[in-house]
């Protein structure tokens, strides 16, 4: 599944949802000067910030569409920056996750919360979004929100688990593939990571910053560990939280990211069964047995939602697994279930929608999804896998036995059929080692129950970098810093403002 944003805009994006219908964003002052031809040019272009709210600056930049020919053409990358309270000490370039999360919301949204009292004060935090996000020169595959409905909702002639669901469903990706290239051009086979490392490199010049500083969340730790190796000499303070394998192939990522979800389950179930309001009964794996069970039998049931889409195990699974990224939403989780078992899905509905950022109204506010699939078919290894897909279901289904092969439908099952008819290959070379021999202390954050990023995949990140600093959060949910737990958000604040590593994993 997509790494979701962090818990700090989670209000914001209930604002960000209601201003999508009204195209509302501050005005933004393009750079000074033509559009660079050359390497040298995107790093040396006149760059002009403007105000764009309380404390906030925002530009326009140019980067080269293809880093290896960067005379064929520029795209836009947009920028915000929420500039230092006190005395400057650099800037911290920050990216809340993905693929396709945006951080000139995440910023923009954020304001002053955008990080710790300390980082504000001495730091300018900017946020961008990466090339094919957003405001920048963007991916763009279906242009009709009812196009989108059908990829993400639609119900197929076929039952999932069968070869003709299979043929239905590559049929859709070839369509969605060509509809991608059509409306994205060459950008979209230059959406990988190591051309947004270069990116970044970019960034930090234009910025004025000998080393970048770098605060990622979730997919954004694999942007810091690709530039970390590519660009070890240029290497600040590096915050990886919540963070990625980047040696795991796509398919055990994923493949450990659903059995996450199940553990996740697994607690909130716990929790759910403690409350003594739980529509669910028994011990927590009979409990479990019985999610799945809904789960197993929701597809016959014909649930209606009240603008005629169809409910479907594989939206139940994006539904429950939307609301697994925090403790905070448990409770949200155990009305849907309760309400699903009345036979009304509106708020199953609901949560699928605001994990694939569909407005009330029925628009989407963000290109986010499209985002997601072109990149990992960009530096994935779908394309290569030779199993079948619903061989892979099964496996995942043996290893994640409560959610797991349901969360594939609109997950794992789509990427293997895109990237299999993807009209561009792999993107620029990816590193195939992630030491970062020279670089500083790089802080890699864990928490032991994380969903989404399983812990063992910060501590194999952490062990992969030569400089690399294991925090461990003991808790549930999606990245912790700047969430409330103290004894992280001390370590970092320290280690940002001052540069002070702890001398042993702190074990929050």
């Amino acid at each position: 599944m997509k790494r979701r944003l962090p818990q700090l805009v989670v209000a914001a994006a209930a604002i960000m949802a209601v201003l999508a219908g009204c195209q509302f964003f501050p005005s933004i002052d393009p750079i000074d000067g033509p559009a660079p031809t050359d390497a040298d040019g995107f790093y040396s272009q006149s760059v002009t910030w403007g105000r764009c709210g309380d404390g906030l600056q925002c530009t326009t930049i140019k980067a080269p569409i293809d880093w290896d020919s960067p005379a064929d053409g520029a795209i836009d990358l947009a920028l915000i920056k929420h500039v230092a309270t006190g005395t400057k000490q650099g800037s911290i370039l920050l990216n809340p996750g993905g693929p396709g999360g945006s951080g000139w919301d995440y910023v923009y949204y954020s304001g002053d919360q955008v990080a710790g009292a300390s980082v504000v004060d001495a730091f300018d935090v900017v946020g961008w979004d990466p090339r094919g996000v957003g405001q920048s020169t963007g991916v763009k595959c279906y242009t009709d929100a009812k196009d989108k409905d059908e990829q993400l909702y639609g119900t197929f002639d076929s039952p999932y688990d069968t070869q003709g669901w299979i043929d239905e469903l590559t049929v859709d990706m070839e369509a969605y593939a060509k509809a991608c290239e059509a409306n994205t051009g060459e950008l979209l086979g230059n959406l990988d990571a190591a051309s947004n490392a270069k990116d970044m490199d970019m960034m930090r010049a234009l910025l004025g910053d000998k080393k970048l500083n770098y605060l990622g969340y979730s997919y954004g730790t694999y942007f810091g560990a690709v530039y970390a190796e590519l660009f070890p000499q240029n290497v600040g303070r590096f915050v990886l939280d919540g963070a990625v394998d980047p040696l795991q192939s796509d398919f055990e990522s994923l493949k450990f990211q659903m059995a996450g979800f199940d553990s996740g389950l697994r607690a909130y179930m716990q929790s759910c069964l403690d409350s003594g309001e739980c529509p669910f009964t028994g011990d927590v794996d009979t409990a479990l047995g019985q999610v799945r069970s809904v789960l197993d039998t929701v597809d016959d049931k014909g649930l209606v939602n009240f603008d005629g889409r169809v409910l479907d195990s594989a939206t139940l699974a994006t539904a429950i697994i939307e609301n697994l990224y925090s403790e905070t939403y448990w409770t949200d989780l155990t009305q849907m279930f309760t309400e699903l078992q009345q036979g009304d899905p509106t708020l199953t509905f609901t949560s699928a929608d605001y994990y694939n950022q569909r407005g009330t109204n029925g628009s989407y506010d963000s290109n986010a999804n499209d985002v997601y699939i072109a990149a990992t078919c960009a530096d994935g290894d779908f394309r290569t896998d030779d199993e079948s897909t619903l061989d892979r279901i099964a496996e995942i289904d043996e290893f994640a036995p409560i959610l797991g092969k349901y969360a594939t439908y609109d997950d794992f099952a789509v990427l293997d059929t895109a990237c299999t008819h993807w009209p561009f290959g792999r993107g620029a070379d990816l590193p195939s080692t992630f030491e970062a021999k020279g670089a500083g202390p790089i802080l890699v954050i864990g928490t032991t129950n994380d969903p989404a990023t399983p812990y063992a995949s910060s501590v194999s990140l952490a062990d992969q970098l030569s400089s690399g600093v294991l925090i461990t959060h003991t808790g549930e949910g999606h990245t912790v810093y700047n969430q409330g737990v103290a004894c992280v958000d001390d370590v970092v604040d320290a280690y940002f403002v001052s540069g002070t590593v702890p001398a042993s994993d702190p074990m929050c």
